[in-house]
């Protein structure tokens, strides 16, 4: 009997692609602002749920059960994240007579609580971290368990997940204000502002392992995925498996995950997730029961389809497999690429319309699940992933240059994103060789990440091939088709003198062409490149010095006179920022903690910007007096737009 479907997230078109593989229909829900998103396109029919706010929509369980009466859908699949992890919502679909593709109820409320799912995990013989196995209700009492479990301490959400409402405190002030923005955060995200603490254990691995369990009491484990590669608690680049775990180690988290599943009478797919130490000293995290946005490289690494079994499972059939079935073959990578600015915080979000977008399908052993196409929208309202992009190959090193080919030929435009940090992480020696913990990013970019640094040899490179390509550009410029009025006699010049601007340096170069190949003077050395030159796509594949090359990038070139006449432009002045606080990324004002004639000191805050569910505070740069305030609480701000002014 043919079935349907309906889709409670927007990231789902991996469900819709198994689904159709399976012969079954497909509802997608969507936001009014989402009415031309990808997975409304690819379902079979689509129902509206109200407007951006996910709490009006995607979050909106009357209107989404309204959409599954009307449209006659036998079960849910809830996606990634909004209502996935919502007991409430699998219970309302229960009494309708809906299957939840899922867990049961129990499962969710059990391992959707911190605190419960601690507790239950002690009593099933799961490593747990020291803390305290109890609600915080105040800053003064998580000041006062803070100090008795020993700092640092973790605070973090009860029913959190996806490094939302998680405060790191080093001391009692950071404690206390960890404790309002993640009870914040909590209530944002989550309608639950409790929060627990636990001992935070500095520089781990963080390693999740996938599980798998039917109604039958039958549970596997599907090894592991190495995820410590994060900024605020949210994973950057995932691999499968990890390259720290040996056999033993694997098999004891596999064998605990599973105890774990099989106390709560899991069944459905779900991650169990661990802190792991230098010694491979392992300690429960937390549950996910939901799919994991990383997902596919598990399924790279052992060939199962999840979301099948998932379906398989909600149904009732038995797991079709048994833990010895259970392989590694290969090695998979997958980069979490964002509508953020890497150059802020790691990542700061970015709003825009994809004026261009071209992801790197044409390669091999190349994945990407996206929920955007070109002209898609990137708003405030929703997480900032563009797409998971992943990539296997039989050995890491063959997953990992997959993944840099297939990072320098993705095409985004309109939005910041994130793919230089990216393709450092990937190509640094330290990821390369394994050595990596959670505290990666700011351990290897203490005073944040500022782009690539040339070396003396790439930069002659970069300079010789942006002078090549302003020469190519203008060559074709001065080319007529189709007018017979325009002299066919070519007009070509056999030298050109130009400068080109890298940041803020000027560099004088000398250009020669012979064909397509082009001789470029510059930096005191000689670069050929050559290339067919077709100017009308954002990719340049190129042969710099007899090397191929994939090019993207957006270098000032002017001609010698041009340069000359530069010089003379007045500089702006930079803005004095300590006297006025801007936002450094579009969001929603969420409090304001001054008013003019205030005086407030250095570090102290003055507003609270939430940007995709998560909560910035912006603090003053000076002790000074308060001139006038620019936002109120509610209201929508752009990057770059003025909040307060100092005296």
């Amino acid at each position: 009997t043919e079935k349907r479907k309906i889709f409670c997230s927007k990231c789902i078109q991996t469900v819709i692609k198994t689904c159709r593989k399976m012969g079954i229909q497909t509802v997608a829900v969507h936001s009014d602002v989402d009415s031309s998103a990808v997975h409304v396109k690819m379902a079979d029919e689509a129902v509206c749920v109200g407007p951006a706010p996910t709490g009006k929509s995607y979050l909106n369980m009357d209107a989404i059960m309204d959409a599954i009466r009307s449209t006659g859908a036998q079960a849910v699949h809830p996606g990634y994240g909004f209502l996935s992890e919502n007991k409430e919502f699998a219970q309302r679909l229960a009494a309708e007579g809906v299957m939840f593709v899922g867990p049961d109820t129990h499962a969710i409320q059990a391992m959707g609580d911190k605190i419960q799912s601690k507790l239950i995990a002690k009593a099933a013989g799961v490593n747990t971290i020291p803390g305290f196995d109890g609600v915080v209700k105040t800053a003064e009492e998580a000041v006062k368990i803070a100090q008795d479990i020993g700092y640092p301490v973790m605070i973090k959400a009860s029913a959190g997940g996806g490094g939302k409402g998680m405060r790191i405190a080093w001391n009692d002030e950071e404690t206390r204000e960890g404790f309002r923005f993640s009870s914040q955060e909590a209530a944002s995200s989550f309608g639950d502002d409790r929060l627990l603490i636990e001992k935070f254990i500095d520089n781990p691995r963080h390693i999740e392992i996938q599980v798998l369990a039917d109604k039958h009491g039958s549970a596997l484990w599907l090894n592991e995925r190495e995820c410590s590669i994060q900024r605020r608690n949210q994973k950057v680049v995932e691999e499968a498996p990890s390259t720290f775990l040996d056999p033993a180690t694997r098999r004891a988290m596999g064998e605990q995950a599973v105890q774990l599943a099989k106390a709560v009478q899991y069944s459905s797919a779900g991650t169990v997730e661990f802190l792991v130490d230098s010694q491979k000293n392992f300690y429960f995290l937390e549950m996910n029961t939901r799919l994991q946005v990383e997902h596919p490289i598990t399924e790279c690494i052992t060939g199962l389809d999840l979301v099948q079994q998932m379906i398989r499972i909600a149904k009732g059939y038995p797991l079709q497999h048994k833990q010895e079935d259970i392989p590694i073959n290969g090695w998979a990578i997958e980069s979490r690429v964002y509508a953020e600015d890497p150059y802020k915080s790691f990542g700061l979000p970015s709003i825009g319309r994809l004026s261009q977008y071209q992801e790197p399908l044409n390669l091999s052993n190349v994945r990407v699940d996206s929920g955007i196409q070109e002209g898609s929208d990137i708003s405030i309202y929703y997480d900032p992933m563009i797409s998971k992009l992943v990539t296997y190959g039989a050995t890491r090193a063959e997953a990992l240059a997959k993944m840099e080919d297939a990072l320098d030929n993705y095409v985004i435009r309109g939005v910041t994103h994130n793919i230089p940090l990216l393709r450092e992480i990937i190509t640094h020696p330290r990821f390369i060789s394994g050595d990596i913990t959670t505290n990666f990013l700011p351990e290897v970019y203490p005073s944040g990440f500022h782009g690539h640094q040339l070396a003396t040899d790439s930069r002659r490179e970069l300079l010789a091939s942006a002078a090549a390509l302003y020469i190519a550009a203008q060559l074709r410029s001065q080319r007529f088709l189709c007018n017979l009025r325009v002299s066919t006699i070519p007009q070509e010049r056999g030298k050109w003198e130009l400068c080109v601007e890298l940041g803020k340096d000027r560099h004088n170069v000398e250009v020669t062409r012979s064909g397509n190949t082009y001789t470029v003077e510059v930096d005191a050395g000689r670069v050929e490149v050559s290339g067919e030159w077709n100017l009308a796509s954002p990719l340049l594949p190129l042969t710099i010095n007899g090397t191929h090359r994939m090019l993207q990038f957006k270098v000032r070139v002017l001609s010698k006179l041009a340069a000359e006449l530069d010089s003379y432009m007045p500089e702006k002045i930079p803005e004095d920022t300590s006297s006025i606080l801007r936002s450094p990324m579009p969001g929603t004002v969420v409090a304001v903690a001054v008013k003019a004639g205030d005086t407030v000191a250095e570090g102290q805050e003055i507003c609270v910007i939430e940007a995709m569910k998560m909560q910035n505070s912006m603090t003053a740069a000076k002790t000074a007096k308060v001139k006038s305030v620019h936002c109120k609480p509610g209201e929508t701000v752009g990057e770059g737009d003025l909040l307060v002014e100092l005296e």
